[in-house]
């Protein structure tokens, strides 16, 4: 509904209901803040004066009360005076005397238990109403340690009797008897001498006070009884039927507090509620407070929040004057230009506004002048532009047909990815090679199409095609539909819009898992040739050397029986045969590394270290486990043969000064690793060197998986993992990169 609703009326709407909520909020704050003031001076002033009239009972009984006591003292002093004097004339004896006070003393009673006892300066009971207790050590007691210091005065304390449940407050009043060292004490709970205050003392005083018309104070007895009132005096209000009673009774249950509650004076009309703040003296069952009608202490604020609402309405009808005056000088020029905006939509450009003024309308005005003047200019140049982009877009659209068809003629695969590597287009070749359709991919991540253990070159050549790198021919394996994996060849790049933004990839896909067979085949035919010419040497020509060797040796003996001085020549001609041999062996070793060495790989790469290490001063170190048995000949020679151009790159180009070979099994994996502490490669993103390719082509011909870890400064490691059985055969299907190693 507000947003169908004119700019008029949205404006008179807003700026009304804004002002009304903040005047609102004002006028509730400060008739809040004036009710809080004004209550809390009431309430602290009834709280002031019930307070007064609290402490005023209180020590007008408290005066009551000692007086009473003293009295009682004296009195009982004189009358141990008198037994005395009368043993000091020599009329009774000091026992009998002292016996005849005793008794005196104890056939009083003071309220309604108090006693009269008597102690000596010791703490020791020499008179007391509870014969037990004669003799006995009370100084244990804190208030019996201020009378021996004392001796004379008024104590309070609380005592809890024998039979009774807890302790209450009392008073004693004590004079000493020096010639008998008795302290006479007349004790009594103070609760039982409320009898004894005069309230004419502070009635005046309590009934003088006043609050608004009616207010007063009063003091009524927990019983119902009014002490003090001005018009109630002497009326129990629990028994009268003319008054409310639950107030009192509420009152007599909290002993303090605040309360509000309906109330009637005699002579008036209706209830109304009052405000009463109270108090509550226990010992004399009297209940003191101080109570006024609400009304009369809010007849200021009633006065007040009359006035406020009266600037409230005046403020809120001057508010909607204005925002309508507002409002108008707003819309109205709005509407104008409304139905020039109207009118232009039908193509009419060459209108104008008047602009008259400075204001952001004026500035409006000018602002849809300039508009409408760039607009004319616009609508005639964009029908040019038109003409333009339907021409450039048919040019688009067969140069896309062009590219398509070339893209459906090819023979490879080709798929076309967007930057979040989601299928736009493939051709029919990659159909036919992998099985997967154009329908049920399109739209789709092909992740499924990448085998796991290949994911981490994946990874790579993602990363390049995410930063515009061109995609350098990458041999990697693919999954087709129906799950077989096949050998392919990668490349591609990234292609960017016009504005030069990366939005997606080409990728071209090549199968080469025949051509990989085939160059395995020509790989291992090339390895059974080497193995048998290195057979052949070591089998042929080596013990034909050797024979020679032994022939020529029975010659210089011949040679040297007979005298002749040619024995130097035929020695010569012995080491010649004895190089050749060793030559011949060396050469058949090489040729043959694994095979001829009758100790299998575990050997061969032991004797690899040992003889690096003597034609050179690097430092070559093997390390293995001699149980394991590697049955496959042409496995064992190709990891010969990747350890040794490790080796022999370490030598040569890395300045290494220790080389490490480990041969191991873990967790399933066979591990060769060859790691250096020389100066690293370069991480430039070449290919690099031929024995590093060759390396890379043996491991994929054995299954296997290549990690090379180097950088400069810090040396080189070559890690080769492959899957590997239990009974110590190659496994056909090539390892998972989440072995134990992490590594593919």
């Amino acid at each position: 509904m507000f947003s169908d609703m004119r700019i008029r009326h949205k404006l008179l709407l807003s700026y009304s209901l804004l002002f009304f909520l903040a005047l609102l909020i004002a006028f509730s704050i400060v008739y809040s803040i004036l009710r809080d003031a004004i209550t809390a001076n009431i309430e602290s002033e009834l709280q002031n004066t019930t307070t007064a009239i609290y402490n005023l009972v209180k020590a007008s009984a408290a005066v009551s009360t000692k007086n009473y006591l003293r009295a009682v003292a004296e009195k009982n002093h004189e009358i141990v005076r008198a037994t005395y004097d009368e043993f000091v004339r020599g009329e009774i004896s000091e026992q009998e005397a002292k016996d005849r006070a005793s008794r005196l003393l104890l056939s009083q009673s003071i309220g309604q238990s108090g006693y009269i006892y008597c102690l000596d300066s010791n703490g020791i009971v020499t008179v007391h109403p509870q014969s037990q207790l004669l003799l006995s050590d009370v100084s244990e007691y804190t208030f019996v340690r201020d009378q021996m210091r004392k001796k004379k005065g008024y104590l309070e304390y609380d005592w809890q009797n024998p039979g009774e449940t807890k302790a209450r407050a009392k008073g004693l009043y004590m004079v000493h008897f020096e010639p008998w060292d008795w302290i006479i004490s007349v004790s009594a709970y103070r609760s039982e001498f409320k009898d004894l205050v005069n309230v004419d003392d502070f009635k005046k005083s309590v009934l003088d006070l006043r609050f608004g018309k009616t207010g007063y104070s009063f003091v009524i007895a927990k019983d119902g009884t009014a002490i003090i009132h001005p018009k109630l005096e002497g009326v129990n209000i629990l028994m009268s039927g003319e008054f409310p009673k639950d107030f009192l009774s509420e009152m007599v249950a909290r002993k303090s507090g605040r309360i509000i509650y309906p109330w009637k004076n005699p002579g008036e009309d209706k209830l109304r509620d009052k405000l009463c703040l109270f108090n509550s003296i226990d010992d004399y069952d009297w209940i003191v407070g101080s109570s006024s009608y609400l009304d009369e202490f809010y007849y200021p604020l009633h006065t007040a929040g009359l006035v406020l609402l009266a600037i409230f309405v005046l403020t809120l009808l001057l508010v909607l004057l204005l925002t309508a005056r507002l409002s108008g000088s707003i819309t109205d020029p709005l509407q104008r230009l409304m139905q020039f905006f109207e009118l232009a939509s039908t193509g009419n450009f060459r209108l104008r506004m008047d602009a008259t003024g400075r204001d952001e309308i004026g500035t409006l005005a000018n602002f849809f002048n300039k508009f409408m003047a760039q607009l004319e200019t616009y609508s005639s140049s964009l029908k040019q532009e038109i003409e333009v982009r339907r021409e450039v877009e048919n040019s688009l659209r067969e140069s896309e047909e062009r590219y398509r068809s070339v893209m459906e003629a090819a023979a490879d695969p080709i798929v076309v990815y967007d930057m979040q590597g989601r299928v736009v287009y493939f051709n029919p070749a990659f159909h036919k090679v992998f099985g997967w359709s154009l329908e049920e991919s399109v739209g789709r991540k092909m992740d499924h199409f990448v085998p796991e253990e290949n994911w981490p070159e994946t990874a790579i050549m993602i990363q390049a095609i995410q930063t515009g790198t061109v995609l350098p021919v990458t041999e990697t394996k693919r999954t087709a539909k129906d799950g077989t994996i096949l050998t392919v060849s990668i490349s591609g790049a990234a292609y960017r819009d016009n504005s030069d933004t990366l939005v997606g990839s080409v990728i071209i896909l090549r199968d080469i898992t025949e051509t990989k067979g085939l160059t395995k085949q020509l790989m291992d035919i090339g390895d059974n040739v080497r193995q048998t010419i290195g057979q052949d040497m070591h089998d042929d020509l080596c013990p034909h050397l050797i024979g020679i060797a032994g022939l020529t040796a029975v010659l210089r003996h011949r040679i040297e029986k007979d005298g002749s001085s040619d024995t130097e020549l035929a020695d010569r001609i012995i080491a010649l045969i004895g190089e050749a041999t060793a030559k011949a062996r060396g050469l058949a070793r090489g040729l043959c590394p694994v095979h001829l060495v009758a100790h299998g790989l575990f050997a061969a790469l032991r004797d690899l270290a040992a003889n690096s290490s003597l034609a050179s001063s690097i430092s070559c170190i093997f390390s293995g486990d001699e149980a394991l048995v590697i049955t496959d000949n042409a496995l064992a020679t190709h990891l010969y043969y990747i350890a040794q151009e490790a080796v022999n790159n370490a030598v040569r180009h890395a300045g290494a000064t220790v080389i490490e070979i480990s041969l191991f099994e873990d967790a399933g994996y066979l591990h060769l690793k060859i790691a250096d502490d020389g100066c690293g490669i370069e991480n430039d993103g070449k290919a690099g060197g031929i024995g590093l390719q060759i390396m890379k082509y043996r491991v994929l011909v054995i299954g296997a998986f290549i990690a090379i870890d180097s950088a400069p400064g810090r040396g080189t490691t070559i890690h080769v993992s492959m899957k590997w059985a239990i009974t110590g055969q190659q496994s056909i299907t090539p390892g998972s990169p989440h072995g134990p190693t992490g590594e593919a």
